[in-house]
Formats: structure tokens, sequence, C-alpha cells
């Protein structure tokens, strides 16, 4: 029987139940509820893929505010263009962000998930020779460079060693040395290359030397 619901909806709970057993049931935290007012970053994206960018917009809230465990959290994410070419699937995937956002805890599984998603039709090279597998997953480094600038995940995109390395690429072999290269079993990306005797991703620094 489907139950109307009139009240805005601040917790869940999971109801589970094996056979002839009483129904049990399992607390979940509440969602995290939105200030008035949040701060955030906004990032731009350029492809070559469309004449328009996207602007991808992060808001934060402060989790434990006054407390020794004080962090920021991000809380909603917002992705507009004037190209509506993508407007559907792009709606739905900032629905489904946030959504997750709202829940709390450790969201950085999303990065992972959204770079490995790779375009059937190919991916691209950004500004600089730097290779993307998708649009889908151009949005998932934007958040883990989200993530590691309100300190939830370590490490530092775009590194010098690493623009070293990408520099050192083209010197030698020119841009021809990323479209032969391979995906990268640590990142997916498609920046696996051999130099200097070592197969190196030039995307998140892998090596399989070490």
């Amino acid at each position: 029987m489907a139950t109307k619901i009139n009240k805005k909806i601040t917790a869940y709970e999971i109801v589970t139940k094996k056979d002839n057993e009483k129904p049990k049931k399992k607390h979940v935290e509440p969602l995290l509820e939105r200030d008035e007012i949040l701060s955030g970053y906004t990032y731009k994206i350029k492809t070559p893929l469309s004449e328009h960018a996207l602007y991808i917009t992060i808001n934060d809230i402060v989790v434990n505010q006054g407390h020794d465990d004080e962090h920021r959290q991000p809380f909603e994410i917002f992705i507009v263009s004037k190209n509506m070419e993508h407007f559907a699937w792009i709606v739905a995937l900032t629905r489904v962000i946030s959504a997750v956002f709202r829940k709390g805890g450790d969201v950085t599984f999303l990065v992972e998930e959204l770079k490995g998603v790779f375009d059937p039709r190919g991916g691209y090279y950004k500004k600089g020779g730097k290779y993307m597998p998708s649009l889908v997953a151009e949005i998932g480094e934007v958040i883990a460079q989200h993530l590691i600038t309100i300190g939830m995940m370590e490490g530092q995109l775009g590194s010098a060693e690493l623009e070293t390395k990408r520099q050192s690429i083209k010197e030698k072999m020119g841009n021809k040395a990323l479209h032969n290269a391979d995906i990268c079993p640590k990142c997916s990306a498609k920046t696996f290359v051999r130099m200097d005797n070592c197969a190196t991703c030039l995307e998140c620094g892998y090596s399989k030397c070490g």
C-alpha cells in the first residue's frame, strides 16, 4: 500500500525481516541539514566537445563547528552550461551526487567511480595535453580537486613533479606519446606511457617501478 508523505524527510530507517521473525529496524544517521548561507567553489571545464564551458559549483557545510573535529563537508553540486545537449543526464547526475553528499561521511568513492567512466566515442585531450576518458571523468576530477582543497582527500592534482614528467614526454616524443598511451591500472586514465625504461602514468603518477 502506498503512503503519501506530506512532511520533509530528515532521517530514515531500514527495516529488515527474516522468515518467522519480527521486523528489525536499523537506525541510519539523519541527513545533513542545509544552512541558509553556504560557501563553496566554482570550477570551469572547457572541453573540445563544445564551444560552451561547464561551470561546476560545489557548496559545503561546516560539520561539528566549534569542536576539534570541525571540518568542511560537500553538501550540494550544480553544473551549468549554455550547451543543452547533455542537459538531462547532467541534471540527473547533480541530483544523485548531491543526495550522496547530504548523507555525509566518506564521499571520496565518488571520485574513482566517475573517473572510471569512458565515453564509447572516445575521450579528449584538455589544454596542455592531459587526457580525459569522458566528460563525466572530468567532473570526477573536479570533485577530487575540491575534496583535496577542503582536506577530505590526500594528494595534489597537477603537482610540479607530474607536470615535469608530462613536459619531458612532450619534448622527447611529442603528442604521439599520449595517443599511443595505455590505460593506467590505478586511475584508469589513458596516460600510461613508457619513459626512462619504466611505465608511468602522467595522470596520477603511478609507476610499475615504484
